[in-house]
């Protein structure tokens, strides 16, 4: 991923899929994530053997960091989250879950660059 700067209210690009450089967008562009994703690396992956988990791992922090990359998104995505806490009807909660829920994965199918 090269660094460089950012219009006003631009996205960033999806960084290359490594951990490396997942990690170094995280640092750059979604700081917040970057405690939690440290301590999962050092819990899960780090002093690890078996390099299985690594696939989940990049799965679950390329969609974090793909919401949180753009600030209109991930707004949008916890507002909808919040809502569903608030919603004493289990109908609507649910609905507005999974609308949440679609809106990260389809940010997750974001590919390096985009």
């Amino acid at each position: 991923m090269t660094a460089g700067p950012l219009a006003s209210g631009a996205v960033p690009p999806m960084p290359d899929r490594t951990p490396k450089a997942l990690r170094a967008a995280i640092a750059q562009h979604a700081p917040q994530l970057l405690v939690d994703f440290d301590r999962h690396w050092r819990r899960d992956i780090a002093d690890a053997y078996d390099l299985a988990p690594v696939p989940a791992f990049m799965a679950r922090w390329w969609g974090e960091y793909a919401v949180a990359r753009d600030p209109r998104l991930e707004a949008k995505v916890h507002a909808l989250e919040d809502e569903a806490d608030r919603e004493p009807d289990y109908s609507r909660a649910k609905a507005l879950i999974e609308e949440a829920g679609n809106l990260r994965r389809q940010a997750a199918k974001a590919e390096p660059g985009q």
